[in-house]
């Protein structure tokens, strides 16, 4: 080490550990950036991969949709001026195609003149539809279908989202309306 002429011992060392110091803290914050941005690129990779699977579901579910073949699987009934009904235990569905709606729906409810006392089948018909349209809304479906037998008329209507998730509607001639939250999939075979 050498000695510049008018500068003290002491006035080099501190400006030596002041050196050293700066060195210190441009590593640390060179290795806080380092950490901080593989922080973010890993963020930015886990919100990527949830984008893409939800654009191959949202696109799963319109091509469903789109086939005009798929069966709504209700959750949770909303009987009209009642409380909710889980139907996680009761098997129920209803299968659309456009040659034929096949509904197995419990029915919790008021029935009205013309009913046949005790043998109530819930929401259980079948019947080719008169009417059977689908139509694309901004957030997923709106599917209308209108099924006559001899005795009632049938009106359904479905909500269907993006995602999957469902709301129907079944309106009846001698029962009070009734709908049906749950999701719409592939019909089993």
């Amino acid at each position: 080490m050498f000695y510049l002429a008018g500068t003290s011992l002491v006035t080099m060392i501190k400006t030596s550990k002041i050196l050293i110091m700066k060195k210190h803290i441009c590593f640390l914050v060179a290795f806080s950036i380092v950490i901080v941005s593989t922080g973010f690129s890993q963020e930015k990779n886990s919100k990527i991969i949830k984008e893409e699977k939800t654009t191959q579901k949202k696109g799963r579910i319109e091509q469903l949709v789109n086939s005009q073949n798929f069966e709504f699987v209700g959750r949770t009934a909303f009987p009209l001026g009642s409380s909710p009904v889980e139907l996680s235990s009761n098997p129920n569905s209803v299968t659309f195609t456009p040659d034929l709606i096949f509904s197995d729906m419990p029915y919790y409810g008021t029935g009205y003149a013309g009913m046949a006392l005790g043998r109530d089948a819930g929401m259980s018909f079948q019947g080719k539809p008169e009417k059977f349209t689908i139509e694309r809304k901004a957030k997923g479906f709106e599917i209308s279908a209108v099924v006559k037998s001899k005795d009632d008329t049938k009106t359904l209507s479905l909500s269907v989202s993006e995602s999957g998730s469902a709301m129907l509607t079944i309106s009846s001639n001698d029962r009070s309306t009734i709908s049906y939250q749950g999701e719409i999939r592939p019909i089993k075979k």
